[in-house]
């Protein structure tokens, strides 16, 4: 068989939120990380010494009766100071949020966010339509696969990084914005207008193949992904499937609670993932308890942009050798961070709590996790449809089934 077009290309789920260092390092804010949240953050009462605060004093002092364009907006100051010492901790994976940027990228996790509905990919130079969803705004204003940005309500963008141009392309539902794209094959820049909307984000996207194999891929770990992940699976044992795929390639993340429960349908107990903290502490978090089915066969789809709570999943399930892992080496992004929003709707904090590490002690962060069976799809597979992976996948089960 031949698997369906949208899931053999190679996609980013970048459209859902504005994006951040997900991939910092390598391939810094090309990819989207959701909010990973703790409930074992350790905090400390700290405070700022007299000369320090001085300083700061002085600075302010000094920006506001000497620099040269006045008036100075205190509110920007204020922000970029908090950038600023956030920047100063040298880990990628800490930052500022503006409220904007907060809100922005809450939304994936919340099921819908306000934009022009298309899958993206910002991997390289430009940023490029991989697919307009269903019914959308960019559908319906006719973007098509493999278009490329390269202005937007007249501003060239094509000197800016790729997540800067998607940032843009995110505004008020009921907003107009003018999109200027270079379609291969076509000498002219075509110009689309198109009004911005509230876009509901799929979790997930399931069918059942041929020889009884249901099929689950996953694009988060929000708030709706357990239930409608849940009320699929028992969807596919309904109509008695003998194998289960669940495809996490270019996951990047989301709740680790989600994670866990997730990984809990298919196991009946134990640690599904261990928190590290820097004092060199641990906790173990348990499966549920609550699982679905503990014996079907089982296979996950992984690639470079499987990240995060997608790592969790994968890796205690692998560890535990419920599920066999096909694809490519994993991105490898083993710290946990907490999403702390700051008074006065001034946005929040992106900050780094602990790392996590897979139920065997494995050690995830710059590392990944290795497939047990390496298929790497390559150009010729993509220009021929053929998602080696998952035809992979899907033939390691029908073995499973002929046992």
């Amino acid at each position: 068989m031949q698997p369906n077009k949208n899931k053999a290309l190679l996609i980013v789920l970048l459209v859902l939120s504005l994006l951040f260092a997900f991939s910092v390092g390598v391939i810094t804010g090309n990819f989207v990380d959701l909010p990973l949240q703790s409930s074992a953050v350790k905090t400390q009462s700290l405070g700022i010494n007299e000369d320090q605060r001085r300083s700061l004093n002085q600075v302010w002092e000094v920006i506001h009766n000497q620099y040269l364009n006045q008036p100075i907006d205190d509110e920007i100051l204020l922000r970029g100071a908090i950038r600023g010492m956030m920047e100063s901790l040298d880990d990628p994976y800490s930052a500022y949020m503006s409220p904007e940027e907060f809100r922005s990228q809450n939304a994936p996790l919340k099921g819908e966010y306000t934009g022009i509905g298309a899958w993206v990919d910002t991997l390289g130079d430009y940023l490029i339509i991989m697919s307009p969803m269903p019914d959308s705004p960019a559908e319906m204003a006719g973007l098509k696969p493999g278009d490329k940005v390269v202005a937007i309500n007249g501003e060239d963008m094509t000197n800016l990084k790729p997540v800067q141009v998607l940032e843009r392309i995110f505004g008020p539902a009921g907003t107009k914005i003018m999109i200027s794209i270079q379609r291969e094959g076509v000498d002219e820049i075509l110009q689309f207008e198109m009004e911005r909307a509230v876009i509901p984000i799929p979790s997930i996207d399931s069918e059942m193949l041929e020889g009884k194999i249901g099929y689950i891929r996953l694009f988060t770990f929000g708030d709706n992904s357990t239930k409608e992940f849940t009320n699929a699976l028992n969807a596919f044992l309904d109509q008695e499937a003998e194998g289960i795929i669940v495809d996490l390639r270019n996951n990047t993340g989301g709740y680790v609670d989600t994670a866990i429960e997730i990984t809990s349908l298919f196991i009946p107990t134990g640690a599904v993932m261990i928190e590290e903290w820097g004092d060199g502490s641990q906790k173990e978090y348990q499966a549920t308890g609550n699982p679905v089915n503990t014996e079907i066969p089982l296979v996950i789809l992984v690639n470079e942009g499987t990240a995060s709570a997608s790592e969790i999943t994968a890796g205690a399930l692998q560890d535990l050798e419920r599920a066999t892992l096909v694809g490519t080496q994993t991105f490898g992004k083993g710290y946990i961070q907490n999403w702390v929003p700051l008074r006065d709707k001034n946005g929040a904090l992106r900050i780094t709590i602990a790392r996590w590490l897979t139920p065997k002690g494995r050690q995830i962060q710059e590392l990944g996790l290795t497939p047990d069976y390496q298929v790497q799809i390559t150009e010729e597979d993509i220009r021929n449809n053929n998602d080696a992976q998952l035809i992979q996948a899907i033939i390691l089960l029908s073995r499973t089934g002929n046992k």
